[in-house]
């Protein structure tokens, strides 16, 4: 499905038919992610809901407008309104991974009436440090450049070596080859802008705004991932009700490394609704 939001096509994904009459739980991917990275996770979901994907602008089938004005929060946060608001009048589920979390934490605290639960895993809320968040977005606008200067396949081989994802180098060599080569598919203007645009160091915190969030959150990280388990931690007690489930054996991305543990801890989480 493509939705045309102020000139950009953005694409959603789905299993199967929409039914109106069931809840609908609209998944976000990381950075160099898409919307199949959650096919699996939809395999195994249950039938009574509604489950899509988007991918968010400059990742897989959406555009990936030249202008990084396109990839800031405030253009973002509207193009998820209006996907909310073309799936239903009605409150829904956000589950955010990395980067699609920040996204789907920004979105809930400006539109809290539009959210039924939120789900962030291995999310934060940004830097509250403005010399921290400073240094952070000149590393960003570093990488941006390399993006632009090198190929793609270049770049995610740079950014998988990154220690966040050595839990990864678990995983056979042909799957790997197969994630490093889905991720190197995509746009480099998409990249270079995403982080231009709403990286983390560029993303205004909100940590000042959690406990005005009233909703049961769910954070999940991996225990393996001790950085964003202890800021997970942290952000468990700003909200105003929230809870913390670290996944064993696992690191950043737990729904690629530990799907099973992952998906027993939402249906839990969406059951108690």
């Amino acid at each position: 499905m493509k939705l045309d939001v102020n000139g950009v096509k953005l694409n959603l994904e789905s299993p199967g038919d929409i039914d109106k009459s069931k809840e609908y739980v609209l998944f976000l991917h990381g950075f160099t992610g898409c919307a199949e990275d959650w096919f699996p996770i939809f395999e195994q979901m249950p039938e009574k809901y509604n489950c899509l994907a988007l991918d968010i602008v400059g990742h897989g089938k959406s555009d990936a407008p030249g202008n990084s004005a396109h990839y800031s929060i405030e253009p973002i946060i509207n193009q998820i309104k209006y996907v909310k608001d073309h799936l239903t009048p009605n409150k829904i589920f956000l589950l955010g991974y990395s980067m699609g979390g920040r996204i789907a934490l920004s979105y809930a605290s400006l539109y809290p009436d539009d959210v039924k639960g939120l789900i962030l895993e291995s999310a934060s809320a940004g830097i509250k440090n403005d010399e921290e968040r400073q240094k952070r977005f000149e590393e960003d606008l570093k990488l941006a450049e390399f993006i632009e200067t090198h190929t793609l396949e270049e770049f995610i081989e740079m950014w998988h070596d990154q220690e966040l994802f050595n839990t990864q180098r678990r995983f056979s060599n042909d799957k790997l080859k197969k994630i490093k080569k889905k991720k190197a598919s995509g746009s480099k203007i998409g990249y270079a802008n995403s982080l231009k645009g709403f990286s983390t160091g560029v993303m205004p915190p909100v940590h000042d705004k959690l406990k005005k969030i009233p909703l049961k959150v769910l954070l999940i990280t991996g225990d393996l991932d001790t950085k964003f388990t202890g800021i997970n931690a942290r952000l468990a007690k700003r909200f105003f009700k929230a809870k913390h489930k670290i996944v064993r054996n696992s690191g950043h991305n737990t729904h690629l490394e530990e799907p099973k543990r992952f998906i027993e801890i939402v249906l839990n989480y969406l059951g108690q609704f």
